[in-house]
């Protein structure tokens, strides 16, 4: 490795600050420019917000279970200032605790924040809109993404999740357009703090890209919890009239129209080169996203992008990696793919839900497979917690016995499929899984449970049959 070779990274994320710190690590030269504040989404709007918001909506929903143990008193009030002033608690300990700058500095990384928008000057330089500039031998795109707009007439009326700590006071109804990863995300806390919500996909189901049997399990749930779910819909426009909003939408059944108090889009998160002049150095990009090899290049060989921006996986976990990967392959002149056959994930939607590895059609595509599931309600744990409805599925290959994919629904769902990722990577057997003394009493004994009933219909391990909290069954 060339001793003076410098690299300019884009975006101050934790893909960014993951490529920083790497390269730094291998001895380059390293300019780290973000817009804003770093640490990006993850910790100033996204993830960690959020995710304080959705703990407090999930505190004021476990209200309703204390009379189950034995508990009086009033139902709490969200309000809703607090709460929002809570959620920056993260981001702010993230820069005044941890301090996210000062220790990057600290590392021998020139970092510039609230530089606002940069964009390519040539193929090894950037400049910003002050009139400062900088260049580089390599460089990095991580500049992120950006919730997406409806092409629909009103689509002006309409708010994403970073409107959320805007609110001034909590609306009685809210329709949620967008049934993924975030949009039931964004229904489960407004459900939670007791706001009626309708939730809108053009879709056949909720969270399409999920194991059918968990779309069908928080489609159930969500129902039970007066969610108003409506699939296969199309939302056409929006207006406004005083302090309502209408919704005109195209169902199976036929035209309809709504009014709720807000609008929240979940459509969507094209990366964020709108002003990246991405021409001025010969890189292509699609309508949402920044194309890269498997080693994360972009067309121009000395320039990479990682994390949202490049549209493969809208991850934190993944951005991290990526960073990690596209400055060693930058510095070092490797060709080492990015890895994404093992990345588990969890959405803090209520209920909560993880998943690893290929969905049960995606496996019955290339394997023969054997599934086994371990429901909440055969588990000490979840019973002992009043919360006994969700499952543990496991996807087997019959003929090798590894663990081809876990889809985990219910509480601690986003921990749970931990271990089925670490039991993955470490290329365990579905029988050496089954034999696992996990801690009792757990959620995560659904693991275990699920490779013993694999276990049982494959005829392998002389498993005996199944024991759970409520009875035997196979």
């Amino acid at each position: 490795m060339d001793a003076d070779l410098s690299l300019l990274v884009i975006g101050g994320g934790p893909g960014g600050i993951s490529a920083a710190l790497q390269a730094t690590e291998l001895g380059a030269r390293v300019t780290l420019l973000e817009s804003h504040r770093v640490g990006g989404t993850s910790f100033n709007r996204g993830p960690a917000p959020v995710r304080t918001v959705a703990r407090a909506a999930r505190l004021a929903r476990d209200w309703t279970s204390w009379s189950s143990f034995g508990l009086r008193g009033p139902a709490p009030v969200p309000d809703l200032s607090a709460v929002l002033a809570n959620s920056q608690r993260v981001a702010r300990y993230a820069h005044e605790k941890k301090d996210l700058g000062g220790h990057l500095r600290r590392q021998g990384i020139d970092l510039i924040e609230n530089l606002g928008p940069v964009g390519f000057a040539g193929p090894h330089s950037v400049a910003a809109g002050d009139g400062r500039s900088w260049s580089a031998d390599r460089i990095i795109i991580a500049v992120g993404g950006h919730a997406a707009r409806l092409p629909i007439p009103g689509v002006e009326h309409a708010l994403t999740y970073e409107d959320i700590p805007a609110l001034t006071s909590l609306p009685e109804r809210v329709a949620v357009v967008g049934g993924a990863d975030t949009g039931c995300q964004i229904a489960s806390i407004f459900r939670d703090l007791g706001v009626a919500v309708t939730v809108f996909e053009a879709g056949p189901v909720l969270v399409p890209a999920a194991d059918p049997s968990v779309s069908a399990e928080l489609t159930r749930a969500f129902t039970a919890r007066d969610v108003a779910v409506a699939t296969n819909t199309l939302v056409k426009a929006l207006d406004r009239h005083e302090e309502r909003v209408s919704i005109d939408y195209q169902g199976i059944s036929g035209p309809g129209r709504l009014e709720v108090d807000a609008v929240f889009l979940a459509v969507g998160w094209p990366a964020n080169f709108g002003g990246l002049r991405l021409d001025a150095a010969g890189v292509q990009a699609s309508p949402a996203s920044i194309p890269v090899d498997d080693y994360l290049r972009t067309n121009v060989e000395h320039i990479y992008a990682v994390g949202d921006v490049n549209g493969r996986f809208m991850l934190v976990q993944t951005a991290r990696m990526e960073g990690r990967v596209a400055a060693r392959n930058a510095i070092l002149a490797e060709t080492k793919p990015a890895p994404y056959d093992i990345i588990p994930s969890g959405s803090f939607t209520d209920p909560e839900y993880g998943r690893v590895g290929l969905t049960e059609t995606e496996a019955a595509e290339r394997y023969d497979i054997v599934t086994g599931i371990a429901r909440y309600d055969d588990l000490l744990r979840p019973v002992a917690d009043g919360r006994p409805e969700g499952f543990c599925k496991l996807i087997v290959d019959r003929q090798s016995h590894t663990i081809l994919g876990g889809h985990v629904i219910g509480e601690y769902s986003a921990e749970t499929v931990q271990t089925v990722a670490a039991a993955m990577a470490g290329g365990m057997t579905v029988e050496q899984v089954a034999e696992m003394q996990l801690a009792y009493p757990t959620f995560t004994e659904g693991v275990s449970m699920a490779a013993h009933k694999i276990c049982r219909a494959m005829g392998i391990g002389r498993f005996p049959q199944v024991w759970s909290y409520l009875g035997s069954e196979e």
